[in-house]
């Protein structure tokens, strides 16, 4: 059920409000816009009147919420998600946010002048895997905490934000300290106790959608996120298995405009992953956000050729540079902004 508040509600009233929906044995998440409060009823009571709520001092109106998804459905915050992290940057703003880096952390040389090149091209953030789930065992599995380590440091030095992976729970409190945003990978969109644990962090997170999931069941996998309190989600469109075998996935643009009408959450799109082809990579970052994305997550790598893992689908730096020139053309049609580059902070220890 959602209880809309009247626009200068008084705390008093919203209190009673949720008093008597936690009577009924609702589970209440609020939620405050610029003039209005949300009060999100989650669980399953085992009767009510929602006329009852419509009489109550301080209520503008309350429904029944049809779809399965409670708090990830964009009557829960009309307005839209505004996730801000620590340095200033805005996600689900009018800006449109950058995340770029190597598929994963090779050493620190690589991954600094990644950084370096990512800064350069006017991204927000720095993307990485330290923790890295490879289809095959025998392929290059990340450097672990070292390569945390090596994230924060040259973040720090080049004044990115750090967007990395967690596989499983038991990384969680390992990456606390070294991250900005934690990402949670295809394979994992539906590893339901990972989601639940991240819902009790309070730090963002960025989720993918899985190879075969349907709108609705990405939906309802960042309701685990949400159920737990953390409102702070975003959700990336990176392409779907079909029977094209042309490119590595096919990527699924029209979810993006979709998702945009269905949740308050912010939409990323990955093109990097939705072709698996390098040169495929402009176009579609471009279409993504002609269709509404509020961000990218691409992955660039200093020397393609040579990567250890998904070279064939990372940006060189000349090509992340000259597509995030395109963007800054493109996005004032469609009535965005690219957000600018950051402003290198003090040097890492």
């Amino acid at each position: 059920m959602i209880v809309a508040m009247q626009d200068q509600a008084s705390d008093e009233a919203i209190q009673n409000v949720i008093e008597r929906m936690v009577e009924l044995g609702f589970n209440v998440h609020r939620t405050t816009g610029s003039v209005q409060t949300i009060l999100a009823g989650v669980g399953t009571p085992s009767h009510f009147d929602v006329s009852e709520f419509k009489v109550l001092t301080g209520v503008h109106d309350a429904y029944r919420i049809s779809s399965p998804y409670k708090l990830a459905g964009r009557s829960f915050r009309p307005e839209g998600t505004r996730i801000t992290f620590p340095n200033g940057v805005v996600v689900g703003g009018e800006e449109v946010i950058i995340m770029a880096g190597p598929c994963s952390v090779e050493n620190r040389d690589q991954i600094l002048t990644s950084a370096r090149q990512v800064a350069a091209a006017g991204a927000q953030f720095l993307r990485g895997g330290a923790f890295k789930p490879r289809s095959s065992p025998y392929s290059f599995q990340g450097l672990g905490l070292e390569g945390l380590k090596l994230l924060r440091e040259v973040a720090d030095e080049t004044g990115l934000l750090v967007i990395t992976e967690v596989m499983e729970i038991s990384q969680i409190d390992v990456m606390l300290p070294y991250i900005d945003c934690f990402q949670v990978g295809a394979r994992n969109m539906q590893n339901f106790n990972l989601l639940r644990e991240l819902g009790y962090v309070r730090k963002p997170v960025l989720m993918k959608r899985g190879i075969a999931a349907t709108i609705e069941e990405v939906l309802l996998s960042a309701e685990y996120i949400l159920s737990g309190g953390n409102y702070d989600l975003m959700l990336c469109e990176r392409g779907i298995r079909t029977f094209e075998t042309y490119t590595r996935n096919t990527m699924d643009v029209s979810a993006i405009p979709v998702l945009k009408k269905l949740t308050h959450l912010p939409v990323f799109a990955d093109p990097s992953h939705g072709v698996g082809i390098r040169d495929l990579v402009p176009p579609m970052a471009l279409a993504s956000v002609a269709a509404g994305a509020d961000g990218l997550l691409m992955e660039m790598h200093p020397n393609p050729d040579k990567a250890m893992s998904d070279g064939a689908q990372s940006l060189r730096p000349e090509q992340l540079t000259e597509l995030v020139k395109k963007l800054k053309q493109l996005a004032p049609v469609v009535g965005r902004t690219i957000a600018e580059g950051v402003t290198a902070t003090a040097p890492a220890k």
